[in-house]
């Protein structure tokens, strides 16, 4: 297990929240009179956690120079699970699956928004690609906001083979691409599936969007031509979220 640094109060109760066993130190701004510092100190010294006081110039060193509100704490960052593990899960899945694909998304802040949503909606797993794609990092789990601890996140080094054995497990392979005609409210959210995003600016991959059962697109009626890669992935998640509890009624 990896251990990185997290920095500022979100990021570090987040971590109090979800993995306070992988907390092994933190520093502290002795000197900052602050009420949410104040009690997350106490939330840290009441869990045995060794705190040490520091001042804000090696507080700025620990924290690579970004804003750390007064704390940074060393934790076990959570790591990406083999492909191994994607095919216990989704053989072993009961409910009606719901997985989400990140295809060569390199930006950490993408794919730390990605896990929040995915956690929000309910997605079993975040499958992602080893190569030309960011893993988990300590800004990946500062945005997700200990969603990174609660999304299974799955690396795989063959996109295209593994989107071929999903749908041998009987899933349904949508793939988001903008310019198709086939709009999200005229599809299909309620079978087993995988939803399938492409990295910034580039979309899918030619191989990847072979593999899938339909594309479809976020209809855009302004003049902007798309959306921000995690805000589109927000919209098609919560469609099937929508179409899903319709569809239990």
């Amino acid at each position: 297990m990896k251990s990185s640094r997290l920095y500022g109060l979100h990021s570090v109760q987040a971590a109090l929240d979800y993995s306070p066993e992988k907390i092994h130190k933190a520093w502290v701004d002795g000197s900052r009179q602050d009420k949410r510092l104040t009690q997350a100190l106490n939330d840290l010294l009441a869990l045995g956690i060794e705190t040490e006081k520091a001042d804000r110039k090696r507080l700025d060193r620990l924290a690579d120079g970004n804003n750390h509100q007064g704390i940074v704490i060393e934790v076990e960052m959570p790591g990406e699970l083999p492909e191994s593990d994607l095919k216990t899960a989704v053989e072993n899945l009961t409910e009606t699956a719901l997985f989400l694909v990140l295809d060569n998304v390199q930006d950490p802040h993408n794919l730390g928004a990605c896990l929040r949503t995915a956690d929000a909606t309910g997605v079993h797993g975040v499958i992602i690609t080893k190569d030309n794609a960011t893993g988990i990092t300590p800004t990946v789990c500062k945005v997700a906001s200990g969603a990174a601890e609660t999304v299974p996140v799955y690396q795989v080094t063959n996109l295209s083979r593994t989107l071929r054995w999903l749908k041998g497990e009987g899933l349904w392979i949508m793939g988001a691409a903008g310019e198709t005609a086939q709009s999200i409210y005229n599809s299909d959210f309620t079978v087993p599936m995988a939803l399938v995003v492409g990295a910034e600016g580039k979309g899918l991959r030619r191989l990847t969007k072979e593999q899938c059962d339909v594309l479809v697109s976020v209809p855009m009626l302004g003049q902007v031509e798309s959306l921000n890669l995690s805000v589109a992935t927000g919209v098609l998640l919560y469609e099937a979220v929508r179409q899903r509890l319709l569809a239990v009624k």
